[in-house]
C-alpha cells in the first residue's frame, strides 16, 4: 500500500513538474509573439549564474523523483527558455536543432555511440558462448571471499587505463559475474568500477586522458606538466585507497549500506530491481571456456591501444608518445572495438559454441542492451549543449580569474572547488579541463610549484564532480557496465564521493602552503584513512 502511494506521489510530482514546464513554454510564447526576428534572439542570462540553472535543476529533479531522462529533458528545455529569452520558436529550435540533432551528428559523439553498440553486441556474444559464465566458475573456484571478488575488480579497473569508457564496459562485463557469485550487490560493483575509471586514468600517463590535459598546454611540456601534476592529484589517489580500505574492512555506509546488506543477506544483488534482473538471464553456452571470454577482451585492449596511435599518427612516422598525445579517442575505440568484434566473431565460429544465426541475432541484442545508456548521453549531452551556449564557461572563467591573485595559497583548494561544481553541473571532466587549466597556467608560470598544484586541483575537482554527477558520461557507463540502475548507482557512491572530496579539499589547503608532494600526499593519506577509521568506528557504534 505504502509502494503505492509513493508511486502516485511520483506520478503526481511527475504532471505537475511537466503541466508546469509546457505553461513556461506557452506563455512567453504569447508575450513574445510581436517580435519579428526571434528565432535565435541574444540570451538575456548569458554569463551569468543563470547559466547553470538547467543542470542544477536536472540534477535535483533526477534526485528527487529517481527517473533520469524526463529530468534531463525538463533541462534541456529550461536551457533552451533562457537562450530564446522566453521565445517559444527560439526554444523549440535550440532545444532539437542546436541540442539533440546537434549532439548526435557531432562525429566524435557518434563514435562514442558506435563503440558503445559494439562494446554491447561483443557482451551479448561472450555471455551466448559460455564465456562469462566460465569465468564466473572459475573465479568462484579460486576468489573465496567478497573482499577477494572487490579486489579483483579493482586491480581490473587499474589494470585497463587506457579510456573511462573502455574501462567501465570491459570491467562490467568480466566482473559482473565475479561479483553476482560472492553476492555483492550491482550498487558496489557500479561504485568500483566507476572509481576505477576516471580516478585511474588521470594519473595514468598513457591514456586518452593524459593526452587531453596535456592539449591544453603549449611548447610540447604537457606530458612533462602531467607526470608533475600526480602526486598531488589527492583525489584520484585517495579514492584507490578508500577503496581497497572498503574492500578489506568490509564497511559500508549511507544508501550503500542498505544494498550491501540486501546481497550479503539475502541474495538480492538488485536490491528489487527486477527488470535488471531479468535483463541478465541469458541462455549460455554450458561448454564454454574461461578462453573465450579472457581472449576476447585481450584482442579488444590491443585493438584499442593500436586504434588510439593510429588516430594520432603512429602508422605515418609520428613516435609512440606523440601519438598517443594526439589521439582521437571516439577514432580509435571505434576502430579497435570494430576489428575486436570481428575478430570474435570469427573466433567463436570456429570454435564452433556459437552459430552464426546466434551471432547475428546478438547484433540488434547488443545495441537493445545499450539503448538506455545512449539515451542517458544524447541528453546529457544536449543539456552540456545547453549550458554551452548560456556562456557558462565564460562565467566561471570570469570568476576565476577575477580572485586568482587574492588568495594564492589557498587557491588549490579554491580551483580543486570550482572544478567540483562545474564538472557536478555540466558532467564534464574535459570541458572542466579547457576553462580551468588554461586560466591557471595564464595565472602561474609552469616552473611555480604553486601552479603545479592548481592544475593538479583543476583535474582532482573535475573527475571529483564528474564522479558525483548523475549527467556525467563516465557514471552513466558505470551504471551499464555494471547493469545497475542509475539513480540507484549516483546515489549510493555520492556518500563515498563526497568523503574522499572533503579530505581531499583539505589536503589542497595544506598543500598551497607547504607545496612539496613529499610531505603533503603522506599527510593526504594518514587523514584519508584517520576518517574512515572514524567512520568505522562511528557505524559500528550505530550499528
Amino acid at each position: 500500500m505504502k509502494k503505492n502511494q509513493n508511486t502516485s506521489k511520483k506520478r503526481l510530482f511527475m504532471h505537475l513538474m511537466f503541466l508546469t514546464t509546457a505553461i513556461t513554454l506557452l506563455f512567453p510564447a504569447v508575450a513574445y509573439a510581436a517580435e519579428e526576428e526571434a528565432a535565435k534572439p541574444t540570451s538575456h542570462f548569458y554569463m551569468t549564474f543563470w547559466s547553470l540553472l538547467p543542470p542544477i535543476i536536472a540534477i535535483g529533479l533526477a534526485l528527487i523523483t529517481k527517473e533520469v531522462y524526463s529530468s534531463l529533458f525538463v533541462g534541456i528545455v529550461i536551457g533552451g527558455l533562457l537562450y530564446s529569452n522566453f521565445n517559444f520558436e527560439g526554444t523549440l529550435t535550440h532545444v532539437f536543432n542546436e541540442g539533440i540533432v546537434s549532439v548526435l551528428s557531432d562525429a566524435y559523439n557518434v563514435g562514442i555511440l558506435i563503440f558503445l553498440v559494439i562494446l554491447g553486441i561483443m557482451v551479448i556474444l561472450m555471455n551466448k558462448a559460455g564465456g562469462s559464465a566460465a569465468f564466473g566458475r572459475w573465479a568462484t573456484s579460486h576468489i573465496k571471499t567478497r573482499a577477494g571478488a572487490q579486489l579483483a575488480t579493482i586491480a581490473l579497473g587499474v589494470l585497463i587505463f587506457i579510456d573511462d569508457y573502455f574501462n567501465c564496459l570491459t570491467v562490467g562485463s568480466v566482473m559482473r559475474p565475479v561479483s553476482d557469485k560472492s553476492k555483492i550487490s550491482r550498487a558496489k560493483l557500479s561504485y568500483v568500477i566507476d572509481a576505477t575509471a576516471a580516478p585511474v586514468c588521470i594519473i595514468a600517463p598513457v591514456s586518452s586522458w593524459a593526452a587531453a590535459v596535456a592539449s591544453y598546454v603549449e611548447d610540447g611540456n604537457g606530458l612533462y606538466l602531467f607526470i608533475r601534476t600526480i602526486p598531488f592529484n589527492f583525489y584520484a589517489l585517495l579514492t584507490i585507497i578508500m577503496m581497497i580500505f572498503l574492500a578489506l574492512t568490509g564497511m559500508d555506509y549511507g544508501p550503500m549500506a542498505k544494498h550491501e546488506k540486501n546481497a550479503k543477506e539475502n541474495g538480492d544483488i538488485f536490491s528489487g530491481m527486477e527488470d535488471y534482473a531479468a535483463a541478465t538471464a541469458e541462455s549460455s553456452n554450458p561448454d564454454g571456456k574461461v578462453l573465450d571470454l579472457v581472449l576476447p577482451i585481450a584482442v579488444l585492449i590491443v585493438s584499442c591501444v593500436v586504434g588510439m596511435i593510429y588516430s594520432g599518427g603512429f602508422f605515418e612516422g609520428t613516435s609512440f608518445v606523440d601519438a598517443f598525445s594526439n589521439s582521437d579517442a571516439s577514432i580509435g575505440l571505434m576502430l579497435g572495438s570494430a576489428v575486436a568484434l570481428v575478430l570474435t566473431m570469427i573466433y567463436y565460429l570456429i570454435r564452433r559454441n556459437i552459430s552464426f544465426a546466434e551471432i547475428t541475432d546478438a547484433i540488434p541484442e547488443g545495441f537493445k542492451s545499450m539503448v538506455p545508456a545512449i539515451l542517458i548521453l544524447t541528453f546529457a549531452w544536449s543539456l552540456k549543449a545547453m549550458t554551452d551556449s548560456l556562456g557558462a564557461k565564460q562565467f566561471v572563467e570570469a570568476l576565476v580569474q577575477g580572485s586568482a591573485s587574492s588568495f594564492q595559497s589557498f587557491l588549490p583548494a579554491i580551483v580543486f572547488l570550482i572544478g567540483v561544481f562545474l564538472a557536478f553541473a555540466t558532467g564534464t571532466s574535459w570541458g572542466t579541463f579547457g576553462i580551468l587549466i588554461p586560466i591557471t597556467l595564464a595565472v602561474f608560470p609552469l616552473g611555480n610549484p604553486i601552479g603545479v598544484i592548481c592544475v593538479s586541483a583543476c583535474m582532482a575537482g573535475a573527475v571529483c564532480g564528474d564522479h558525483c554527477s548523475p549527467i556525467s558520461d563516465t557514471t552513466i557507463m558505470a551504471s551499464a557496465g555494471a547493469q545497475c540502475d542509475h539513480v540507484t548507482h549516483v546515489s549510493t557512491q555520492l556518500p563515498y564521493a563526497i568523503t574522499v572530496a572533503a579530505v581531499s579539499f583539505v589536503s589542497y589547503i595544506i598543500a598551497g602552503f607547504v607545496p612539496n608532494a613529499f610531505i603533503t600526499l603522506p599527510i593526504a593519506i594518514v587523514l584519508m584513512i584517520g576518517t574512515l577509521v572514524v567512520i568505522r568506528k562511528v557505524h559500528v557504534a550505530k550499528a
